[in-house]
């Protein structure tokens, strides 16, 4: 979906199929078909934007075969739909049924998430409708936090430095632009948005930047505003936001609460869990370690990283922090500038939600993203953004 931004540039809104497991190209051909058309048949529009996430196979099918790689262009091009960011932070196995920690491997201390990264770039450089020039791709933020030392921070910003240097190659070679966004998540070294900014400015680059997951940022309870104009501040590009809303827990000591905490408490993802205290930010790496000892204080409201679908809030007690979301992107988009022109919605854990809420079948699915792209195309246009054909 596109949005003529007031200062006449185009804004981008897509949303992530890493929500639908696929390892292979086979299996993203199938998601093409049927999941992200049905999207786009619900939204009654004639083209919209996927994030599309290629994982390890899939990735390396099309780097080693040009004709694959026309396919898949073809196939997009023919069920509407149009690919300007991709989702490179998962490498593989993100529909397994335990992914946990491992969704932080290979990090970039790791020469094949350099690999991998620059072949998706390649990738993306085609697969760029004819009419656009500019692509991005989100990253892991370097290394889940431990064990991360001197040693390996210098590993990770050199794989930086030479991404940026391919990126300029890819440049000059084809016309199009790819940027990577380093995507800042609790629990990992780069946290928060402020974490951001040492290992950004030593690359000193503007291909290499910040994915602001909204999600993440207000897990770790911090001020979009604040958050935002430190970037700009200190020249580091958003070169794409995803937009997603976290769990929030006004009252965690309360025996409700902390029941209805515990039916988000699964097996498949970490959710790490924060409260902001007097004192600063306490941290629990998953949602049942929160609940189960004495990682956290329940005096001060908790938030969980878990990504839940924006139009519909968890029932009480509980909220989601959609409100967060909602200022963040009067910022990134609201002003007389966009800061980013690449919004992608990232609700990866349909599957993962309580039982009762999951969604049951692929149009109960198509049904619920569609009304996630309709909440964020009234926010954009309540913004003052124009949705173009």
């Amino acid at each position: 979906m596109r949005f003529r931004h007031p200062d006449g540039s185009t804004v981008h809104l897509a949303y992530c199929t890493n929500v639908h497991p696929a390892e292979t190209l086979e299996g993203v051909l199938a998601q093409l078909r049927d999941h992200c058309e049905p999207v786009r048949k619900r939204l009654g529009r004639d083209r919209i934007g996927i994030g599309l996430w290629l994982a390890k196979d899939a990735a390396r099918a099309l780097v080693t075969d040009p004709a694959a790689l026309r396919g898949l262009r073809t196939e997009l091009d023919r069920r509407g739909l149009e690919v300007v960011t991709l989702n490179g932070f998962p490498y593989e196995g993100f529909g397994a049924e335990e992914v946990k920690y491992r969704v932080y491997k290979p990090d970039w201390t790791d020469p094949e998430r350099l690999a991998h990264t620059t072949d998706l770039a390649r990738l993306l450089a085609a697969l760029l409708p004819d009419d656009i020039t500019e692509g991005t791709i989100s990253t892991l933020p370097l290394a889940w936090r431990t064990p991360f030392d001197a040693a390996r921070a210098e590993a990770a910003s050199t794989a930086l430095t030479t991404l940026a240097q391919r990126l300029d190659a890819l440049d000059e070679l084809t016309g199009r632009s790819i940027r990577i966004g380093l995507e800042p998540e609790p629990g990992c070294t780069v946290e928060t948005t402020a974490d951001a900014i040492a290992p950004l400015t030593a690359v000193g680059d503007d291909r290499i930047g910040v994915c602001v997951d909204t999600c993440h940022l207000a897990t770790s309870f911090e001020d979009p505003q604040t958050a935002l104009d430190a970037l700009t501040d200190a020249g580091i590009p958003v070169v794409k936001s995803q937009l997603s809303a976290a769990l929030h827990a006004e009252h965690p000591h309360l025996p409700d609460v902390r029941e209805a905490l515990a039916a988000f408490d699964e097996p498949r993802f970490l959710h790490q869990t924060r409260a902001l205290t007097s004192d600063g930010l306490r941290s629990a790496d998953d949602l049942g370690e929160a609940l189960s000892g004495h990682a956290l204080p329940d005096t001060s409201p908790w938030r969980a990283h878990f990504h839940v679908p924006l139009h519909a809030d968890p029932a009480a007690p509980l909220t989601s922090t959609l409100p967060v979301l909602q200022d963040a992107l009067t910022r990134l988009v609201g002003g007389t500038v966009p800061l980013t022109r690449h919004l992608e919605v990232e609700t990866y854990t349909w599957q993962a939600l309580p039982p009762a809420l999951r969604p049951r079948g692929r149009s109960q699915l198509a049904e619920g993203i569609a009304a996630e792209l309709t909440l964020a195309r009234d926010l954009l246009t309540d913004l003052g953004l124009k949705e173009l054909p």
